[in-house]
């Protein structure tokens, strides 16, 4: 090869190896191609979990505390005093309408009863005698006038006579009203050995009742009016609680309730508010309120402690959704639905009504669907979306 041809060939090498040098500076200076990375305007979707809407009744309830009392009781006790000589009934016994449960010792009162029958027969005895005497004077007095109408008897006989007559009509009189005074005395004391026999009387309600208590032993002495037994009525039972001004206006006697306690957990037993009190406690600033239970088999007893819940409120057909998906935006509420297509959010403005644990009524335009209960902080109207979680499908 000759000098000139490899000079030429050697700067031919030079000049190639200095243009692919400054091509492969000039393409690290050059920004990605479009086709490498997304654009700026483009974000991805906001992955959510969504729930179906309800359509359905929907009731407010509210839960107030209180305790339980018998519907009615009474405390039995003697109208006499004396010792007690036997009780028929005990704690947690059944007791029927004017049924004896108690006996007094009725020596002392079936003497008052001998000695009044006696004096009544005294009595009677001397209304014979003076209804006798009074015949007497009476025929007398017809035999005087009898003997004037012959000019035989004098007018001053005459007046003897009638005063006489006069004399034992009093006496008949006073004999008849001594004998009512024995009757009565005999009535008296005949009652009083009656209540020698203590019986359970009440008005309305129930025919059998419970005893709930026991106050004195057999041999004791008692005296009048000193309470033997208390006896209450355990169907239906009534819960007692109270309420703020807040929910007062919101109750009304009538208005469906349930009631449950920590001895049954799981069972609900049928109540209806019953009263409610006119006025309110000044030092609690609370009134009170009875709910009528229904207690068949006895199980709710006075003294335990109860958890009413009231239902204040109703709506047969509403638009329900969780409560979680309730939105704040620009000083309003809503929620974000989910267009048909599955892959976008839609806002719609609503207005919280009726509330139901985690379920809320929704009133509003075009509720209906499926709506966002996670993930809607990060949407906007129109944002793209990615259901990752159909908590609906879940739960079915």
């Amino acid at each position: 090869m000759s000098k000139p041809l490899a000079r030429r060939l050697t700067l031919a090498l030079i000049v190639f190896s200095v243009l692919g040098a400054l091509g492969w500076a000039i393409q690290q200076r050059l920004p990605d191609a479009p086709s490498a990375r997304p654009s700026a305007r483009e974000s991805p979707p906001v992955p959510v979990e969504v729930a179906e809407i309800e359509q359905g009744p929907i009731e407010a309830r509210r839960v107030f505390t209180g305790t339980l009392e018998a519907h009615a009781e009474l405390e039995v006790a003697p109208k006499v005093s004396g010792r007690v000589e036997a009780l028929s009934a005990d704690l947690a016994d059944a007791v029927a309408r004017n049924e004896v449960v108690a006996m007094l010792d009725d020596a002392e009162y079936v003497q008052e009863v001998a000695r009044a029958a006696a004096d009544l027969a005294v009595a009677q005895a001397s209304a014979v005698e003076a209804e006798s005497l009074l015949e007497i004077a009476e025929r007398e007095l017809a035999r005087i006038e009898k003997l004037q109408r012959r000019g035989v008897s004098s007018e001053s006989q005459r007046d003897t006579a009638k005063a006489e007559q006069l004399a034992k009509q009093a006496l008949v009189a006073v004999s008849r009203a001594r004998v009512a005074s024995a009757e009565a005395d005999l009535e008296a004391a005949r009652i009083r050995l009656g209540y020698t026999q203590v019986s359970a009387g009440w008005r309305g309600g129930g025919e059998r009742r419970v005893v709930a208590e026991r106050y004195v032993d057999e041999g004791e002495m008692v005296d009048a009016n000193t309470p033997l037994l208390r006896i209450v009525e355990l169907d239906p039972i009534t819960a007692v609680f109270s309420v703020t001004e807040r929910d007062y206006a919101q109750l009304a006697s009538g208005q469906r309730a349930s009631v449950s306690t920590d001895a049954y957990p799981a069972q609900r037993f049928a109540a209806r508010i019953e009263r409610i009190a006119p006025v309110f406690r000044e030092a609690t600033r609370q009134a009170r309120v009875e709910l009528r239970v229904d207690n068949p088999e006895l199980r709710l007893k006075p003294g335990m402690f109860a958890r009413a819940t009231v239902v204040l409120d109703r709506e047969a057909e509403a638009t329900i959704v969780p409560e979680q998906s309730l939105t704040k935006r620009d000083g309003g509420t809503g929620v974000f639905l989910v267009d048909p297509d599955g892959r976008t959010a839609i806002w719609r403005p609503v207005r919280p009504g009726i509330r139901d644990g985690q379920r809320v009524q929704v009133l509003g335009e075009g509720i209906a669907g499926k709506v966002v209960v996670l993930g809607q902080q990060l949407l906007e109207d129109g944002s793209a979306i990615r259901i990752v979680s159909d908590t609906t499908a879940s739960a079915r």
